[in-house]
């Protein structure tokens, strides 16, 4: 199996003191919830045929809240330079490589890939949204942005009915922890 190494941003919009994350399906997410929901479907089953649905979950099932993010595939490019291009193509926002600040790197996915995530910290403001963001739809990504207000961003890491990666939960916290006691008291 090929796998690609990736980077992540937390978005910190200043102009509306709130996270910019995105909101995607995953199919591998909503597989598992059927399988949670549904075990009988994958019992017996041979690995060449996959029986049609009588009773599918709602699509919604397999939506996650996630760090805009991408795989680092293009030859030439830094990490800083596709994570610039993440910014603009998922939130519509332009940033430069000087707006980046990197956070740290890690394994992700070590019991299927073991690829490495670099994560990043960015702050924009309005007037450096350029577009609505939303993803490549020729590459298949149907991504919705989400901004998440910085004084609900804790109760929402902690919320289980809202279905997140573990970056977002962990960048929440390595901002309030870095950045927050930083900001301006209102």
């Amino acid at each position: 199996m090929r796998t690609h190494d990736s980077v992540s941003i937390l978005i910190f919009n200043t102009s509306r003191q709130c996270f910019v994350v995105v909101k995607q399906f995953r199919p591998a997410v909503y597989m598992c919830e059927i399988e949670r929901h549904q075990p009988q479907i994958f019992e017996n089953q041979d690995k060449e045929s996959f029986p049609s649905l009588e009773n599918p979950l709602p699509a919604v099932v397999g939506v996650t809240y996630e760090l805009c993010a991408g795989i680092v595939d293009k030859p030439g490019l830094s990490l800083e330079e596709i994570a610039c291009e993440e910014v603009l193509e998922e939130c519509g926002y332009r940033v430069s490589i000087a707006d980046l600040r990197r956070i740290t790197s890690y394994r992700s996915g070590v019991g299927v890939t073991g690829s490495r995530q670099t994560l990043f910290y960015a702050e924009v403001n309005d007037q450096m949204r350029t577009s609505g963001g939303g993803g490549q739809p020729e590459e298949g990504e149907l991504i919705e942005v989400v901004e998440i207000p910085l004084e609900e961003s804790m109760k929402f890491a902690y919320d289980e009915t809202f279905p997140k990666t573990m970056g977002v939960i962990f960048s929440f916290m390595w901002f309030h922890n870095n950045i927050a006691p930083k900001l301006p008291k209102k």
